[in-house]
């Protein structure tokens, strides 16, 4: 059998490979906006606990970070889970085992928990809320 690059890629293919890339950006998007949300809505309870006498009430900040924390690990699993959809796509691409029953099929491949701790531990997510929770800690001994 003779290896040759692609003259041309076949439109149904081009079209699975540009569905499936728009999903993995969604989920990125996602993560990224997990984050923006997270900082604005401790910013926010930051706030308004500053003018209560109780100080204890900061660390109701905690719930929506450990929230945010799960979510965005969740969409970051999910978007290594259709990452690793579309390698092997294009790997049975390359080695002429593409079926026409794999075209259109996105489904993301990988043990759900097992991308999900391995996000888990991915340097976008946890210097990112270890940080914040941090910063609450700290404004908790700073409110005294």
């Amino acid at each position: 059998m003779e290896n040759r690059i692609l003259d041309e890629v076949p439109k149904p293919v081009e079209s699975h490979l540009n569905m499936i890339q728009n999903v993995i950006q969604r989920m990125s998007v996602n993560s990224t906006s997990c984050k923006t949300w997270c900082i604005t809505l401790v910013s926010a309870l930051l706030v308004l606990v500053k003018g209560d006498t109780n100080s204890n009430y900061i660390f109701i900040s905690i719930i929506p970070i450990i929230l945010f924390l799960t979510l965005d690990t969740y969409y970051l699993g999910l978007e290594k889970r259709f990452i690793n959809s579309h390698n092997t796509f294009i790997r049975k691409i390359h080695t002429n085992a593409l079926e026409v029953s794999d075209l259109f099929a996105i489904i993301p491949t990988g043990s759900s928990s097992k991308f999900f701790f391995k996000s888990l531990m991915s340097f976008s997510v946890w210097p990112f809320y270890t940080t914040l929770t941090t910063m609450v800690v700290i404004a908790k001994f700073l409110l005294k």
